[in-house]
């Protein structure tokens, strides 16, 4: 099988007669188990892949339910910041919009794609039993993250003159700058969350990032409601909390890392070490970012083309609706990304390629399933989605008339999701950069811009697309 052999290259050579280590001996005596199925041509095919199935869906759900929380629940706290923001007023909804995907998803996007090398490592490291060298890689890339922190800052500080040079009206540029300033410090929040979740997904560790993410979720509906409306700080209260969320994660995490038996051989403490290797691992780091800013990036190019149309506040109204809404769905297919990146990266540094390559079809599989079902439930409730977000009969309208390109949106993102996850769990990173390039700007942005000015089409272009 071809998918085997390209599976055979790890980044890290698997462990040397070692019989596993860490406080995870229930997931590698399954994974053994799994490779042991695949391998035994006595058993007749049919047999071997229902139990491989059986045993793979055990890892996956253990993996991807609380990772799927995880980051349904980090995006419900932006998606709950933009409906409270929007409820203010169609151009304070325009201005959250504007400022969180055209703007703030720059720098999560970034970082994320960043963040993406410690996944490849730290999977790796940890199938290949080197446990100390986790906590390396976790603090080699927060001192890369946080040094890439400074200059986004300074981004976000002029963002007005810049939304205004794109071609945004004053007004929701101003509008949109005000959100933009309270989401300074959540760069940083994302520069330390990264590299400490992709940490800690690496050892199959979930559920402490579920805990901690679903407690400060409630604190941050309950504060921001209190911000917004009873002390009237408006866009600037409402961005501010956010980032004040975003570091109740971090801290959270860190406590648990540095206290919890389960880090014990994979954090050994704060070392120098975390300064040395940075040129390779800036490598390694810029790559993974590439591959997933330039996904990132086009649907915040989308938003920006948006403003430019006739009616921007009504084109960014309901294109926001509908973004968000794929936003939140998206989690999900992210999820399974983080689960079929430890899965693969995993099973490459123990040595066990079969494995790797059976982890791909399950997880795709079962993604697209999801996301088939949902994509349903959400042309059935197509008419009524938009007033969750604002209660403007005329964004309900145009809303309605996106959700049929929004679903079909909804199954493609079922799958891409978990197939860049497989690529970053094999180091693939500059492979799924060429792809993006060609499918999101070569044929995505010029397709938009053709049928959303020449044709007229205004924001169904851009669903389109």
């Amino acid at each position: 099988m071809a998918a085997d052999s390209k599976l055979q290259s790890p980044l890290l050579p698997p462990p040397a007669g070692s019989e596993g280590g860490g406080d995870d001996e229930g997931h590698g005596a399954a994974s053994k188990r799994l490779e042991s199925i695949l391998s035994d041509e006595s058993v007749p095919w049919a047999r071997r892949m229902c139990a491989a199935t059986a045993v793979e869906m055990r890892m996956l759900v253990r993996l991807a339910a609380p990772a799927v929380l995880v980051y349904m629940i980090n995006y419900l706290m932006s998606m709950s910041t933009q409906i409270f923001s929007g409820h203010l007023g169609t151009l304070e909804l325009a201005a959250a919009s504007l400022g969180n995907t055209g703007i703030q998803v720059f720098a999560y996007g970034l970082m994320l794609g960043m963040g993406s090398a410690v996944e490849t490592l730290c999977g790796q490291a940890y199938g290949a039993n080197k446990f100390d060298m986790l906590g390396i890689y976790m603090q080699r890339s927060t001192v890369l993250l946080m040094a890439t922190g400074i200059p986004l800052a300074v981004l976000y500080a002029f963002s007005r003159p810049i939304l205004i040079l794109l071609g945004e009206s004053p007004e929701i540029a101003s509008a949109a700058a005000i959100f933009v300033y309270g989401l300074i410090p959540q760069i940083f929040a994302y520069a330390a969350n990264f590299p400490i979740q992709k940490f800690m997904q690496a050892q199959s560790i979930m559920a402490p990032s579920a805990y901690i993410s679903t407690a400060t979720l409630a604190v941050h509906l309950v504060l921001s409601y209190l911000v917004v409306y009873k002390f009237g700080l408006g866009l600037l209260g409402a961005s501010l909390m956010l980032s004040i969320s975003w570091w109740i994660i971090v801290i959270g995490q860190f406590v648990y890392i540095v206290t919890s038996s389960r880090c014990r051989l994979t954090w050994t403490g704060f070392s120098l070490q975390a300064f040395s290797g940075l040129p390779e691992f800036f490598k390694l780091s810029l790559a993974s970012a590439i591959m997933l800013c330039l996904e990132t990036w086009y649907f915040q190019i989308l938003v920006l083309i948006a403003g430019l149309l006739k009616d921007p506040e009504m084109a960014l109204a309901s294109l926001s609706v509908c973004m968000t809404i794929s936003g939140w769905v998206f989690m999900i297919s992210v999820g399974f990304n983080a689960a079929a990146s430890v899965r693969v990266s995993n099973e490459l540094g123990a040595g066990n390629p079969k494995s790797a390559a059976f982890s791909v079809v399950v997880v795709t599989v079962l993604s697209f399933i999801l996301a088939a079902i949902i994509s349903i439930v959400i042309l059935f409730f197509r008419d009524y989605i938009s007033y969750i977000y604002t209660g403007g009969d005329d964004v309900a309208a145009a809303v309605s008339k996106l959700t049929p390109l929004l679903a079909i949106t909804l199954i493609l993102n079922g799958i891409q999701p978990v197939l860049s996850g497989v690529a970053v769990g094999c180091g693939w990173q500059a492979f799924v950069a060429y792809v993006n390039v060609g499918c999101y700007y070569v044929v995505g942005i010029p397709l938009g811009c053709l049928l959303g000015f020449y044709f007229d089409l205004g924001a169904a272009a851009y669903g389109a697309a």
